[in-house]
């Protein structure tokens, strides 16, 4: 058996977390495998909308082993709130969600320095969403990190000596205002970690490798997109894992030859959130329009997402450093009502046209566009295939020309009965 891995292309918000719970029939096991409490994966179901931040989105499905890897980062407080939300409506995941002892923990201070951090950087900030992601993995590389096994060895201890150490760069490097916060936020922490001690808390990497080997299939759940890559995406504006493929391999404890099918997801268009380049852009009336149809507002932060038509050059980038096999095309709704719709097949710079993602992305990249027709029809109510009109087909075409690997799933809303399987 092999672990299955399902991720972003773009800059995240791609509806990863609608397309898991969809394929989660097919599986024994869902694992989220990096990212943190940034990462926000909307599930809608049964008149039910519910917004995950760490759980994996295989948690609403009977019966399934849920497992949180060793590469993501843990808020508690945060991990509170997700439980108690699904305690409300009727879901006690206490039996199927797993915890790997090797998982960071995002302390009090890790968020306050990266509000400080974010302040002094003033206008060269990179748009952070202040959940203290990035401090919490500048810790785990800078081997100052806690982590969720150290809550049974000397917790209090390494608890106090990190925290110490927080408080001396708040105040002596950034001159930042915290007590209060810190002591507001510290008390919930605390709640937080006793929520957090309550579950299986595991070597994961040995559940998971042993669960293969019992011939279990397992879906690696990425957080964030492939731009977002802390190596490989559009630096410095990025989060602070590997989003990629090769994160699972890292963020779970499994060998590179246990990788099997690689769905990437994207959306019929762009969206970004926060800082950072963003060549198809659209800041006009059209990039107003997808805003609204596609409802782009941060699932985690509410912020407005930034807009802009489908980029042929990051996505084949994308595919490329992934090894995706197959693509999943989401939110096709929120074209409905365009005329013409363009994507973005190269970019001119200084003259030049490129076909590379490039090292700096900047004002300097102008996309250059195909335009194709837009279907003008109601997606939404369409069940099959079959139903697609011939304009819906030809961008699908389009794009799997281009990429060389086929488009196997297309949403057309936000529910599960929205999500359509190709025949192929």
């Amino acid at each position: 058996m092999k672990v299955d891995v399902l991720l972003g292309l773009q800059w995240g918000d791609e509806g990863k977390g609608k397309v898991v719970d969809v394929l989660t029939p097919k599986y024994d096991v869902i694992t989220r495998f990096q990212g943190g409490p940034n990462a926000g994966h909307t599930l809608e179901f049964n008149n039910i909308k519910h917004v995950l931040h760490t759980i994996p989105s295989g948690i609403f499905r009977e019966n399934k082993i849920n497992i949180i890897g060793n590469g993501v980062v843990i808020d508690p407080v945060v991990f509170k709130n997700e439980i108690e939300s699904l305690n409300k409506i009727g879901f006690d995941i206490s039996k199927n969600l797993f915890i790997s002892k090797k998982a960071h923990l995002i302390l009090p201070t890790h968020r306050l320095l990266d509000a400080a951090s974010e302040q002094k950087k003033g206008e060269t900030k990179i748009g952070s969403t202040l959940k203290g992601i990035g401090p919490a993995y500048k810790d785990k590389i800078g081997r100052e990190g806690l982590r969720v096994g150290d809550l049974k060895f000397n917790f209090e201890e390494k608890y106090s000596l990190r925290v110490e150490n927080h408080k001396i760069m708040l105040k002596e490097l950034f001159k930042y205002d915290f007590e209060k916060a810190f002591n507001e936020y510290e008390k919930d922490w605390f709640e937080g970690i006793k929520v957090l001690k309550s579950f299986q808390i595991i070597d994961s990497e040995y559940m998971l490798n042993q669960l293969l080997s019992e011939n279990k299939t397992i879906l690696a759940e990425g957080a964030q997109g492939t731009l977002l890559d802390i190596d490989f995406g559009s630096y410095p504006f990025v989060t602070s894992s590997n989003t990629i493929c090769a994160g699972a391999c890292t963020g779970l404890g499994i060998a590179p030859q246990k990788i099997g099918n690689v769905y990437g997801i994207f959306k019929a268009y762009c969206t970004r959130v926060g800082m950072g380049p963003f060549p198809t852009e659209l800041q006009n009336e059209t990039g107003d329009k997808l805003r609204k149809a596609g409802y782009e507002y941060g699932s985690t932060t509410g912020r407005p997402r930034r807009c802009g038509w489908l980029d042929m050059v990051a996505l084949k980038y994308s595919v490329m450093i992934n090894g995706v096999t197959e693509l999943i095309m989401m939110k096709t709704d929120v074209l409905d009502q365009l005329e013409t719709i363009k994507i973005c097949v190269g970019y001119e710079i200084n003259g030049e046209t490129v076909n590379k993602f490039p090292y700096e992305l900047n004002g300097a990249v102008t996309p250059i566009y195909v335009e194709l027709p837009g279907w003008q029809t109601d997606l939404t109510k369409i069940r099959h295939q079959n139903e697609f009109p011939e304009e819906l087909n030809n961008y699908i075409n389009f794009i799997e020309d281009e990429m060389g690997i086929p488009v196997t799933v297309v949403s057309v809303g936000p529910n599960r009965e929205q999500t359509i399987i190709l025949e192929k």
